[in-house]
C-alpha cells in the first residue's frame, strides 16, 4: 500500500506501439523513526493507459506486481542500484477505482454483503470405541 507522490506519466516504446506509464510512490517505513521509502512503479500496455486515466498524485493505492533491480551508470563514475516495481494490478484503498494488466470485464454492480449465517455449535466429541487388536494383520 502506498501513496502516489509523482503523477503518472504516459510514454511509448521507441516503435510507438506499447504504452508505458511511470509514477513514483512512497510507503511507510517498517520501523518508527525511519524515513518513508520511495519507489518507481511502471505499468505496460492497457494497464499503463488505465493508470494514466484513473490515478493522480495523492491517491492511496494498493499495488500488486513484480519487484526488480536496475543498475544505473551515474555521471560521477559509479553504478547505482535502483528498485522498480512493474505493476500487474493497482487498486485504490477505497476500492472505487482499480486497474489490472489483464483485460477485465465491466465491473459488476455493488451488492450489499450477505448477512452472516448462524454458526452451528461444534459437534460433541464421541467416546472412541476400544480398538479390536485381533483385526491387526501382522
Amino acid at each position: 500500500m502506498a501513496e502516489i507522490t509523482k503523477a503518472p506519466q504516459l510514454r511509448y516504446t521507441q516503435d510507438g506501439q506499447t504504452a508505458i506509464s511511470e509514477m513514483w510512490v512512497q510507503f511507510p517505513a517498517l520501523r518508527s523513526g525511519d524515513p518513508m521509502s520511495t519507489i518507481k512503479v511502471t505499468g505496460w500496455g492497457n494497464l499503463a493507459q488505465q493508470i494514466q486515466e484513473q490515478f493522480q498524485e495523492g491517491d492511496q493505492v494498493i499495488i500488486e506486481g513484480r519487484l526488480g533491480m536496475n543498475t544505473i551508470d551515474r555521471p560521477e563514475g559509479f553504478k547505482e542500484k535502483q528498485a522498480e516495481l512493474t505493476a500487474s494490478r493497482i487498486h485504490t484503498t477505497d476500492m472505487s477505482v482499480s486497474a489490472s494488466a489483464t483485460p477485465a470485464a465491466s465491473p459488476a454492480p455493488a451488492r450489499p454483503a450477505p448477512a452472516p449465517a448462524a454458526i452451528p455449535a461444534p459437534p460433541q466429541p464421541q467416546a472412541e470405541a476400544e480398538p479390536n487388536y485381533d483385526d491387526i494383520p501382522f
